[in-house]
């Protein structure tokens, strides 16, 4: 006997590869929009109002429409905030998702500050900040 173990036929001991989690969200007016949006990171982000338990770094797919967009944004981002149930202030319950440098990220990130405009220098209170 060697001492080793061969994996159960179940696929006990195989590595795992999990998929991210596929999320959609809707933002139909420029206050949602300002609310929601997270300038603050690096790539940008965009904060989704979900029950769903994540954890930092969480890979999401996110299919974003912003107001009267015809298109829809996929962006595969990872979870960069999170807003436990029953945070202070009143917060809604749900993850801010970072957008990814790639391509994709970018376009969303840019087509954002353009429907803010003038609106991203504003000191509104948002879901994160």
């Amino acid at each position: 006997m060697t001492g080793t173990t061969a994996p159960s036929p179940t696929g006990e001991g195989a590595a795992t590869l999990s998929r991210p989690s596929v999320l959609s969200l809707s933002i139909k007016e420029k206050a949602a929009l300002y609310a929601a949006y997270m300038p603050f990171l690096k790539n940008g982000g965009i904060f989704v109002p979900t029950n769903k338990s994540y954890k930092i770094n969480d890979e999401i797919y996110l299919i974003l429409a912003l107001m009267d967009d015809p298109n829809k944004y996929p962006v595969a981002g990872k979870v960069a905030w999170i807003t436990p149930a029953g945070a202070n202030n009143s917060k809604a319950q749900g993850i801010g998702v970072h957008f990814p440098s790639d391509e994709s990220g970018q376009r969303v990130k840019l087509r954002i500050e353009e429907m803010l405009g003038a609106a991203l220098r504003s000191s509104r209170a948002t879901h994160t900040l």
